[in-house]
């Protein structure tokens, strides 16, 4: 039977070692490895993984056809619901996903989607196959934000016939998958660079260092420059902060600073000069994915590096395999901590931070057990940097030069289930709507806004 057999473990660094480069932790399956994985795949009649996927990738047919040997196939299956694959295999929370959905998880280990997404994804960015352009429907359509919901929306549009143009703020395209993840969770050349290359294949076009809402606005590329609909994926990249003494220490900086420093500017890189400090210790406020990030950088980058956070291990919103990970690589975990204040000299830069010890109380309206304080706890911890990885909200300066396009008091954007706003021929999806969240969800609306865009213009 299939379900017998053992889930084929992925080769990944010694722990001792990658702790001190930024080179890609996980090694990824061989060919051999990749298909005996596809054999545990039960093929089940009604597959819960599909249902499970954001982007509804048919994953029991190109596992089906991995089996088979037929890794092309595999390559197509997957092209027709996602077009980045190999970043999908590595960053996407299966665990929670397909792979938590998958039946041999209820009483074994599940199928390794994840990882053989990220094969059959690797194997197709190594052999490029010709790309037959639609014909063009004569509509244009501009996607504001080149991370993975515009580069969703983006190839959908495109292999509908649309001419789609993507506006980047930054000099580099790729949002988030280049300035917040690490090279050593996403490498950029080898994966990010080669899928974006696969979207322009399509014939979209990419204009960067364009601020919408500064260089042009949603409003003059609908009403001057021609565009039909316009889709907003910008992202949520304003940080928030505690709003505790010292916050404005030097020192003190948040997650999204840290890592776009680190990664769009290549700070880690010796060949770089771009200046990155960490002293000898940084303190990282946080637990989500985002903060495993900032604190497995900063230990690349030479410091002992600890988490706090102030719920208990069980409540971590991180990925289970990111946390795993940290701790591999020595990472310090202190929970049910809440810091109370950063603490400085007398030349303003920071030498540790004061904190609260925690206990969990009744639930909050997350589901999670609310922290409170543990009255006269206080204690320091003694560091250089304090880093905030304490969530994003979206940037206000595309809703503020848009007419007529509504936000919540959040300050996402007001979207439907489909990404309609209530300005006419704009959509938005992703973090600008729902505020931070994954990977494959900003594809998954993406993908639900291109179609909608499809239907509004063919009205």
């Amino acid at each position: 039977m299939a379900n017998k057999i053992p889930r084929v473990p992925v080769r990944e660094q010694d722990p001792a070692v990658r702790a001190t480069n930024f080179k890609e932790v996980c090694l990824g399956y061989s060919l051999e490895e990749a298909t005996l994985e596809a054999t545990r795949c039960l093929n089940c009649k009604n597959p819960r993984c599909v249902a499970a996927c954001p982007v509804g990738i048919q994953i029991p047919n190109f596992i089906e056809a991995l089996k088979g040997g037929d890794v092309k196939g595999a390559s197509e299956i997957i092209a027709k619901d996602s077009s980045l694959p190999s970043i999908c295999g590595r960053v996407c929370p299966q665990e929670s996903q397909c792979e938590g959905s998958c039946i041999l998880g209820i009483k074994g280990e599940s199928v390794a989607i994840g990882k053989l997404e990220r094969f059959v994804g690797d194997w197709h960015l190594n052999n490029p196959q010709s790309v037959e352009l639609p014909a063009k429907n004569g509509r244009k359509v501009a996607v504001v934000g080149s991370g993975p919901a515009g580069l969703a929306c983006a190839s959908d549009l495109a292999k509908l016939g649309y001419e789609v143009t993507v506006f980047e703020a930054l000099h580099e395209i790729g949002g988030v998958l280049v300035y917040g993840i690490p090279e050593f969770r996403l490498p950029k050349k080898g994966v990010v660079a080669k899928e974006i290359e696969n979207v322009r294949a399509l014939g979209v076009k990419f204009e960067t260092d364009v601020i919408v809402g500064r260089t042009v606005t949603v409003d003059s590329l609908m009403d001057e420059e021609g565009f039909d609909a316009v889709f907003i994926g910008s992202g949520a990249g304003l940080p928030r902060f505690m709003g505790i003494e010292g916050e404005n220490l030097n020192g003190v900086l948040s997650a999204n600073e840290f890592l776009t420093r680190a990664n769009l500017m290549r700070a880690y890189d010796e060949e770089y000069d771009t200046p990155i400090y960490v002293g000898k210790r940084v303190v990282v406020v946080g637990g989500g994915n985002v903060a495993m990030d900032a604190v497995r950088t900063a230990k690349r980058l030479g410091a002992e590096a600890t988490i706090v956070y102030r719920r208990s291990e069980a409540e971590l919103p991180a990925r289970v395999e990111e946390v795993h990970h940290a701790k591999e690589e020595g990472i310090e975990f202190r929970m049910l901590t809440n810091p109370t204040r950063v603490l400085g000299d007398e030349k303003g830069w920071v030498v540790g931070i004061n904190c609260l010890k925690m206990e969990l109380g009744e639930p909050d309206a997350s589901g999670r057990r609310s922290p409170v304080e543990v009255v006269g706890s206080d204690f320091e911890i003694a560091c250089d940097v304090v880093i905030m990885a304490l969530g994003t909200s979206p940037n206000p300066l595309i809703a503020a030069t848009t007419e007529k396009l509504e936000t919540s008091r959040r300050g996402c954007i007001v979207a439907d289930e489909v990404g309609r706003t209530t300005r006419p021929g704009v959509f938005a999806g992703g973090d600008a709507v729902t505020g931070a969240a994954t990977v494959i969800l900003a594809m998954g609306a993406g993908r639900k806004a291109a179609a909608a865009i499809d239907e509004y213009l063919k009205k």
